[in-house]
């Protein structure tokens, strides 16, 4: 989880379009969603974030394949304080643990 979050980023995500789209409607929580293909608008008090991603190549270490996806997240209209508790959330949410 970052400290803090600009109103524009890129993220490199490690999951497949499949998995992205099924996290991502709880990674938002109670905001409103709506999809497009390889984009979508959240909702977010008076303003909204936009998501664009597409598949990149995987990522390989040794013998392991990691899938990817090319995320990039812009806020418009979102107060720092917004954007800073929205993407606290996301992230934990998102996040995937192993072990």
């Amino acid at each position: 989880m970052q400290g803090y979050y600009p109103p524009a980023f890129e993220r490199d995500m490690s999951c497949t379009e499949a998995e992205w789209l099924s996290w991502l409607p709880g990674a938002v929580r109670d905001q409103a969603l709506t999809l497009g293909a390889a984009q979508a608008q959240v909702a977010i008090g008076d303003g909204q974030l936009r998501l664009d991603w597409q598949p990149l190549p995987p990522r390989q270490i040794a013998l392991m394949r990691l899938p990817r996806l090319g995320v990039r997240f812009r806020f418009d209209g979102v107060e720092d304080g917004q954007r800073q508790t929205f993407m606290r959330y996301f992230d934990l949410y998102m996040q995937r643990g192993g072990g």
